[in-house]
């Protein structure tokens, strides 16, 4: 008989001074664009040419704010819009929780098209090098997930079970793990592997393995986490889906053009 794994009920708080705290999912937040802010500036001292390293620090700030606003929106509209039309001020309480990987990407597309315009840079050339990047913003934040023991699996007899503290009696598979692995770790390698055979020199090439990695490695997660309840009957939507596989569909179609229509555009010098 196998007994199963109890959540180590991790405090989601690391400082509290006063009313203020320090919370381990602001961190997740900090630590993903700091590190991915880094490892997309170590890209761009390699060809092709983007811009300089000094002109993609103010990149970092347009994004930030298209992960933070688009994730918001993305949750109020893609999730909760009932609950959120008769509270409308409750949407703006983000330090409560409640983002979307989906709307925070919509946002953070939106920041690069219009920094791109502004700046005279190829939109595309620019979106291979953030691609890279958001791996790791992905990890932390599905590390942070776990340590809030939020957004848990769905119930099973797996030997590495886990029983949270809001997950119910029963274990369950401590998805955000999985999720942390599939779209943080294993979508790292893919495009380090790609972005290292020189796939950068066809523009959109990255970003479209990228949209594609992504949609496919959410997928297969949603099918060990548990879907929100408040979503359709029971978490799930017509023909059995999941709101996370919904929203991964089209980015998989849009990346598999976008990857074709690279294959078949002149590699850069």
């Amino acid at each position: 008989m196998t007994y199963p794994l109890v959540f180590p009920n991790i405090d989601p708080v690391l400082i509290q001074i006063g009313p203020f705290g320090i919370r381990w999912y602001a961190l997740a937040y900090i630590a993903g664009i700091v590190i991915g802010w880094w490892w997309c500036k170590r890209l761009l001292a390699k060809p092709p040419q983007v811009m300089s390293r000094e002109t993609f620090d103010d990149v970092v700030l347009w994004t930030t704010l298209g992960i933070v606003l688009g994730g918001r929106l993305g949750y109020v509209l893609f999730y909760r819009p009932d609950f959120y039309v008769e509270h409308p001020l409750e949407a703006l309480k983000v330090w409560q929780g409640g983002m979307s990987f989906h709307g925070g990407m919509l946002g953070t597309t939106l920041a690069l098209v219009l920094f791109a315009r502004l700046r005279r840079v190829k939109l595309l050339a620019l979106s291979d090098v953030v691609a890279c990047g958001v791996p790791f913003g992905l990890f932390f934040g599905r590390i942070a997930n776990f340590i809030n023991g939020e957004l848990w699996g769905r119930v099973t007899d797996v030997p590495w079970g886990m029983i949270f503290p809001t997950g119910g009696p029963l274990p369950r598979h401590p998805s955000q793990l999985y999720q942390a692995g599939l779209e943080g770790v294993v979508l790292f390698l893919l495009l380090f592997v790609i972005e290292r055979a020189g796939a950068r020199r066809r523009p959109g090439l990255v970003t479209g393995v990228f949209l594609i990695g992504y949609g496919c490695a959410r997928s297969l997660g949603e099918l060990f986490r548990q879907p929100d309840s408040f979503i359709g009957v029971g978490g799930f939507l017509p023909g059995g889906l999941t709101m996370g596989e919904l929203l991964s569909a089209p980015m998989i179609l849009a990346g598999i053009l976008l990857v074709l229509w690279a294959r078949l555009r002149r590699e850069y010098a």
